[in-house]
């Protein structure tokens, strides 16, 4: 598990900086056996493109590096 949090925290550490200058923020909240659960600050929490950011594109990356992580999880 610590493994998967490592990873998991690396990834949003890389996207962090990119959210930031548009408002947002991230912080991951807690994985629970196959699911992440993220919760988004800021202009994310309104933002039209939050879905496509967060669940295709953030949730995605995270189900690729973590290929145990089946379920992605936004919350605000």
């Amino acid at each position: 598990m610590d493994r998967t949090k490592n990873k998991i925290k690396k990834i949003l550490g890389k996207i962090k900086p990119f959210i930031q200058m548009h408002g947002g923020d991230v912080e991951l909240i807690e994985i629970k056996g196959e699911e992440v659960t993220l919760k988004i600050y800021g202009s994310c929490v309104n933002c039209p493109l939050a879905d496509l950011t967060y669940n295709k594109m953030i949730g995605g990356l995270i189900k690729k590096e973590t290929p145990q992580i089946k379920k992605v999880i936004i919350i605000n």
